[in-house]
């Protein structure tokens, strides 16, 4: 099958022919002139009786796809978001997930990788103290770094229930990094990410937030390598990209806007820790061996398509991002079937997914457009799309 019928936003059905296979080669060709995590999301074991309550994870193609990342010469930020942190794949799963690719890396040449530290062990829907939050953060590193690996303190929605101001955020970073045995990266993930963290770092207004974490910055740079921001906004970025104090970095979380924010301009730039570089990743690496060779013009080249592509998948609902990087792995043939923990497949349309076939295709980010095609041909059927 090399043509089928896409359902547009009007209603209409669209015929469509996918006939463009990705030029971008599967191995690193050499390094890259940033420090780029991509943000890896977990293979669902589809067999699972009981998606919702006790998911359950094929591992042999989660680690298979970490071989992926790692040969294309990303590092990975582990047991994030991405993986479905807090909306199905809670801490105990998260802990086995952990000590599987860390074990899994030691075994891998040239092999690196971060993972998430959060509190998401406690209770949602109890009201819970700063000291059981800075506790829940500490068994989380303690984990972490009892296994060998490297700590990036995640948002805490539980932090942003129980804390009434500025000061007490820092009173659970002071004490948290203060115990950290290695440099860590912070994590602001905007609310647009996760409602529940609206107001984080003790403010709803961006510049107050602002000065408050990067004062936190301040008392501990020797604990900190750097910080990742999500707020889908460049110029808040560049302004804390421009205010933090030497030997801390910027790791770009901003899946609109990070073609830019990586090459940079005459102030600095920034690295980057995406998870959108799950669904891009032949095409990010291509880009960023462009940018080391000093070729900004095919670097942009690259990743302009991609831009496009990332927007609709970060649209609104944004934390429903996930099902794009899933829906896109099924599609090149990474994991056999579409099923995700919890079912969060279903929460994006059959129109959402198909403008996102249009967009990787647009992008040369379909490994093979035939196996691509009669996927996406079934997925419209179940969906009420038929093929003639």
């Amino acid at each position: 099958m090399s043509q089928l019928l896409l359902p547009s936003p009007d209603g209409s059905l669209e015929s469509y022919r996918a006939d463009r296979a990705s030029p971008y080669p599967s191995k690193a060709m050499g390094p890259f002139p940033r420090t780029v995590y991509a943000a890896a999301h977990i293979v669902a074991d589809p067999g699972n009786r009981d998606p919702w309550g006790k998911p359950l994870v094929d591992w042999d193609a989660t680690l298979a796809y970490r071989h992926h990342l790692w040969g294309l010469g990303f590092r990975i930020a582990e047991a994030m978001d991405t993986s479905q942190r807090g909306m199905g794949f809670d801490w105990t799963n998260a802990q086995e997930l952990i000590r599987r690719v860390l074990g899994e890396a030691r075994h891998v040449a040239g092999a690196d990788l971060a993972c998430g530290a959060g509190t998401d062990q406690l209770s949602p829907g109890e009201t819970h103290t700063l000291e059981d939050v800075i506790a829940a953060y500490e068994r989380q590193v303690d984990f972490i770094e009892g296994q060998g690996g490297r700590v990036i303190l995640m948002a805490s929605r539980a932090l942003a229930e129980a804390a009434r101001s500025p000061n007490d955020y820092f009173k659970v970073y002071d004490r948290v990094l203060a115990g950290c045995r290695n440099k860590v990266i912070l994590h602001w993930l905007g609310d647009m990410f996760d409602p529940a963290l609206v107001g984080y770092w003790g403010a709803t207004e961006i510049a107050p937030a602002m000065d408050a974490c990067l004062a936190i910055i301040e008392a501990h740079r020797s604990k900190i390598d750097g910080i990742k921001i999500s707020l889908l906004e460049a110029r808040y970025e560049i302004a804390m990209r421009r205010r933090l104090p030497a030997g801390v970095v910027m790791y770009t979380g901003d899946d609109f806007n990070y073609a830019e924010l990586m090459a940079g301009d005459e102030a600095g730039y920034s690295h980057g820790l995406l998870g959108i570089f799950d669904a891009i990743a032949p095409a990010a690496a291509a880009a960023l061996l462009k940018l080391g060779e000093g070729d900004r013009a095919g670097y942009d080249a690259i990743l302009a398509p991609t831009i496009a592509l990332s927007r609709k998948m970060f649209e609104a609902p944004t934390q429903y991002y996930k099902a794009g990087v899933v829906f896109l792995a099924w599609l090149n043939g990474f994991q056999n079937h579409f099923a995700m923990v919890g079912g969060m497949q279903s929460a994006r349309s059959i129109v959402h997914y198909a403008d996102l076939f249009r967009l990787a295709h647009d992008a040369g980010l379909l490994v093979d457009p035939e196996r691509a095609t009669v996927r996406m041909a079934a997925l419209c059927a179940v969906n009420g799309v038929a093929q003639h």
